[in-house]
C-alpha cells in the first residue's frame, strides 16, 4: 500500500479506536510500530492480523505478494522490540518470526480462514511469506488504553468485546454449511473466550473493589456484577467444550449466541451502573 494510504488508515485508526472503514471495514486490523533497521526510525504500518491464543497474534510478512520481504519485516529481525496498537489498547511486545512446522501450520490456518493469504504466496514466488508472533510484554499497572477516563476506558474495552462478538458471530454463519469449525476459527472463539476471563478477573480483583470503597451503596450492583460474572464463566467454559469437541457450526453457533446475549446484556448494565460512579 502506497505510503499516504497507510497514513489514512493510521490516522483513521487511531480516531475511531481501531475501527476503519472501506475495504477494510470489518477486518482485525493493527497497528505495529517498528524501529528501522538501517535509519533507528520509528514507522508504523497497518497490518491485518490472527488471534493466537492469549498471549500473542500473528501478522504474515505478505506485502500484498510483493517478491520483496516488506519492510516493517526487515526492521524486526533487526529491532525485535515493537509497539502494538489494538483496538483502543497499546502495548509493547516482542517480535518472533516463526520456523519450520509451526510457521506452516500457522500459516496454513490463516489460508483456511482466507484464501487471499495462498494466492498472496503465489505471487510471492519463491519468496516463504514469513509469519511473525507478536507477544505482549507484561507491563506492571492497568492496560493502557487510549482514553480520558476510567469510565470511557471501560466503554471502550466493552466496545472492543462486542466488535469481536460481531465478527465471530458473522464467521461463524458463513461456516454453516455443515462442514466442521475452521482451525482459526476455533482459535479466534478460544482466544475471545481468554479475553473475557482475563477482563473479569481484572475487575473483580480491581476495579471491584476500588469502586466498593469509595461507593458503598453500590453493593447490591457489584455482587450481582460478580454473580453475573460467575454465570459467564460456566458459558465461556461450555463454549471451549463446544469448540474443540462438537466442531459443527450450528451447535458452536447457538452456544457463542447463548454467550453473546448474556455477554452483551451484562456489558450494558456494568456501563449502567459503574460509569456514573466513575465520571461523577
Amino acid at each position: 500500500m502506497p505510503n499516504d494510504f497507510n497514513q489514512q488508515v493510521i490516522d483513521e485508526f487511531r480516531a475511531h479506536n481501531g475501527r476503519v472503514g472501506g475495504w477494510l471495514e470489518g477486518g482485525r486490523l493493527l497497528l505495529l510500530t517498528t524501529t528501522g533497521a538501517r535509519t533507528g526510525t520509528r514507522h508504523t504500518t497497518p497490518l491485518g492480523y490472527l488471534p493466537d491464543g492469549g498471549d500473542r497474534v500473528l501478522v504474515i510478512a505478505s506485502a500484498g505478494g510483493s517478491t520483496r520481504h516488506p519492510d516493517w519485516y526487515r526492521n524486526v529481525l533487526a529491532h525485535p522490540q515493537v509497539t502494538v496498537e489494538a483496538g483502543a489498547f497499546t502495548y509493547e511486545a516482542q517480535a518472533v518470526v516463526l520456523e519450520g512446522e509451526e510457521r506452516d501450520r500457522s500459516f496454513a490456518r490463516a489460508v483456511e480462514a482466507d484464501r487471499g493469504w495462498a494466492e498472496y504466496q503465489e505471487k510471492a514466488g519463491d519468496r516463504v511469506l514469513p509469519v511473525v508472533a507478536l507477544y505482549e510484554v507484561a507491563a506492571p499497572g492497568p492496560p493502557n488504553i487510549r482514553a480520558g477516563s476510567m469510565g470511557e476506558a471501560i466503554k471502550l474495552v466493552h466496545d472492543n468485546f462486542r466488535h469481536e462478538l460481531a465478527r465471530i458471530r458473522d464467521e461463524m454463519r458463513k461456516s454453516g454449511d455443515g462442514s466442521p469449525l475452521g482451525a482459526q476459527l476455533r482459535v479466534n472463539c478460544l482466544t475471545f473466550c481468554q479475553g473475557v476471563h482475563n477482563h473479569h478477573t481484572g475487575e473483580d480483583s480491581a476495579l471491584f473493589p476500588f469502586v466498593a470503597a469509595r461507593h458503598p451503596a453500590a453493593a447490591p450492583a457489584l455482587a450481582r456484577l460478580r454473580e453475573e460474572h460467575e454465570r459467564i464463566a460456566e458459558l465461556v467454559l461450555e463454549m471451549r467444550q463446544v469448540v474443540w469437541t462438537a466442531g459443527e457450526p450450528g451447535t458452536a453457533l447457538a452456544e457463542f449466541e447463548r454467550l453473546a446475549t448474556e455477554l452483551e446484556a451484562h456489558l450494558t448494565f456494568e456501563e449502567e451502573q459503574l460509569i456514573p460512579l466513575l465520571e461523577g
